[in-house]
């Protein structure tokens, strides 16, 4: 009864209040009284946004946004770290999936260690057909030697085991997977090695050698697919993640996504890296780059070499702990000459696993024949680990990306001088140079090779210390990053290195509202607290996809 007001004054507030709240804007989401990190190109501070149809309609003050603004649903961030969703530049998404339906080997200390806790899983899987299992690795068994499959082959000598190391460039086969692989003592192949003592097999198989079983490994049912995506997913979301690169996958597989993806099963935003494999290449490269909203496959990976760690990477002089031995290229020269020369009159991207320092000047040469100077074509090189002093500014010269994953420098600190001495290491691991060839760098973990914590990266990105805090002062500590380009290369530099950078990666009007809610703030935390850092929320175009609550 607007008619009995005697007070034009309060009149008057009244009519404008109502007329305010009718011409706010309708929003599906608000977020306020928050610390934004924007991550965008001056990593501004905001304090809220609102969200319309799955992206970021308006961000600015909580006044700016809470005036002009409506929503059913509205969030109080409590004054808590609001950044864009973790992206990881490089992971193995589906294997980690499969992983977590396997044997768990990480941070076993001995071989006998490794078959009691495969014998362990067995006994929890009865009449599993075949035993997969992933994470040994022999430098933390005493002596730091390869094993043989003696003990585990008499464990299980009717059935299939096959584990991988934690770098997934060796497996331990038992004599039965070696049997069903017809592969047999003396027997040599390109870019890999079927370990033998004494003329006996030991079950060692490194690079491309244990490829030779993986083509009898029994094909996953789409059950198993679902399982192991929702699996990954949940673990990802939990940690922040909300885009995943998957770096050297089959056409199969990246189907398989598309179609989870387009159910509604899987919300995880996956940028594919197609495996090189002639298959793959003559479905892809007619076809051309696919895009979704939640799936982007534009990359093609090949491989260089293999890892330090199994003594696979290809090195210009020999490894220190193993003279007259330099590793080696898993495919001739010409192939890598080749495919550069094929993807350079297309719209794909070419991305490069090189550890050793031969193995990246093999690269970098391919990639700068065909770039010829700099360019936008976001060539990467995967970990880009050890490199000969002269060729870093071949990063530069040819704009050609660094991808790395700093907790590889922190797991590897233990005996990677022992590898390459201590000349040679002063140029791995030189995340700092590398940053300063192009300006930016994309950062992931290589999960589940390594922890699928971004928070690991963080920590040994800019402390360049291990989860233990070792070393004191950390390692190496001249190529740490400062605490915003960490952030930077696990958020809009990753988007970048995918051609995303429009869409994801930070938060601004437009992009795709993918945030995390953190319980402390990263850019001021201590090195000894980033560990305790837990995700509150994590949302993925507008949707909440984890709460810790």
């Amino acid at each position: 009864m607007l008619g009995s007001f005697r007070n034009p004054l309060l009149f008057s507030s009244l009519i404008g209040f109502l007329s305010a709240c009718s011409s706010k804007q309708s929003a599906d989401l608000i977020v306020h009284h928050g610390k934004v990190y924007t991550v965008d190109s001056v990593f501004s501070e905001e304090e809220a946004f609102a969200v319309k149809d799955g992206k970021i309609l308006a961000i600015g003050t909580d006044s700016d946004i809470l005036v002009h603004y409506s929503s059913a649903q509205v969030i109080d961030a409590g004054g808590k770290a609001v950044y864009p969703g973790f992206i990881d530049a490089h992971s193995h998404f589906g294997e980690y999936g499969q992983s977590l339906f396997s044997v768990d080997l990480f941070g076993s200390t001995s071989i006998e260690e490794v078959v009691e806790r495969t014998k362990k899983f067995a006994t929890g899987h009865p009449g599993t057909p075949w035993i997969f299992g992933t994470g040994w690795d022999q430098n933390k068994f005493t002596g730091k030697a390869f094993p043989n499959n003696t003990l585990l082959s008499q464990a299980f000598p009717n059935t299939p085991v096959t584990l991988m190391r934690v770098d997934g460039h060796a497996m331990m086969a038992n004599d039965k997977a070696l049997e069903i692989a017809g592969i047999h003592p003396g027997q040599t192949l390109p870019g890999g090695k079927v370990e033998t003592e004494q003329g006996k097999l030991t079950g060692i198989l490194i690079d491309n050698a244990w490829r030779l079983v993986a083509v009898k490994f029994p094909k996953p049912s789409p059950a198993d697919e679902v399982a192991w995506g929702l699996a990954a997913q949940k673990n990802c979301f939990a940690q922040g993640l909300t885009c995943v690169a998957d770096c050297g996958i089959n056409t199969d597989q990246i189907q398989a996504y598309d179609s989870l993806q387009k159910s509604g099963k899987i919300k995880m935003r996956v940028y594919a890296l197609i495996m090189d494999n002639p298959a793959n290449l003559a479905y892809w490269i007619p076809k051309g780059p696919y895009h979704t909203d939640r799936l982007f496959v534009r990359g093609i990976k090949t491989y260089a070499d293999g890892a330090l760690g199994s003594r696979g990477a290809c090195l210009l002089a020999p490894y220190s702990d193993k003279p007259a031995w330099t590793g080696y290229l898993l495919h001739p020269i010409a192939h890598y000459d080749s495919l550069a020369q094929a993807l350079i009159h297309t719209d794909f991207q070419l991305c490069t696993h090189a550890i050793g320092d031969s193995g990246n000047r093999v690269i970098l040469t391919a990639y700068g024949k065909v770039l010829g100077g700099t360019n936008d074509r976001r060539w990467r090189i995967e970990h880009a680990q050890v490199l000969a002093p002269e060729d870093i500014d071949l990063f530069g010269q040819y704009s050609i990306i660094p991808s790395v994953q700093p907790t590889h420098a922190t797991s590897d600190m233990y005996w990677v001088a022992e590898r390459l001495g201590t000349e040679r290491i002063k140029t791995a691991y030189a995340y700092h140079q590398l940053l300063s060839q192009n300006g930016w760098m994309p950062l992931g973990t290589d999960f589940p090779v390594e922890d699928i914590s971004p928070f690991k990266t963080f920590l040994a990105a800019v402390f360049r210390v291990d989860a233990k805090g070792f070393p004191p002062g950390g390692f190496q500590k001249e190529n740490a990053l400062s605490r915003q380009e960490a952030i930077q290369g696990m958020t809009i530099w990753a988007a970048r290195s995918e051609f995303e950078e429009k869409e994801i990666g930070s938060l601004e009007v437009g992009k795709w509202a993918d945030f995390i809610i953190l319980d402390q703030d990263l850019m001021d935390v201590s090195s000894e607290d980033v560990l305790k850092t837990k995700v509150l929320s994590t949302w993925s175009a507008g949707q909440k996809v984890y709460s810790a609550q």
